[in-house]
């Protein structure tokens, strides 16, 4: 896919690139140089930020650790448990 830079420093995202990552108008892209390479990359902070606080918690969980323990064994930062021996 090609992209071409308008007079302005403007470019078009080709429909299919747009369309896999849901970029719309409005949406903020993280510009980096990497070497001779121009990577962009969509800014999640901007979607979380609006979820924060939109969900509670299921009944009797006090905190969102806890209920990952439930549902998974474990949480984010928990150790990871040592292998058993039956495997």
């Amino acid at each position: 896919m090609e992209a071409t830079v308008a007079e302005r420093g403007q470019i078009t995202l080709p429909k299919a690139v747009r369309d896999a990552l849901g970029l719309t108008k409005g949406t903020t892209l993280k510009v980096e140089l990497e070497g001779g390479r121009i990577i962009l990359r969509k800014n999640v902070d901007d979607a979380l930020q609006k979820l924060r606080g939109r969900f509670k918690l299921a009944e009797g969980f006090k905190s969102t650790d806890e209920a990952m323990r439930a549902l998974r064994g474990r949480a984010p930062g928990d150790p990871y448990p040592p292998p058993s021996e039956d495997a």
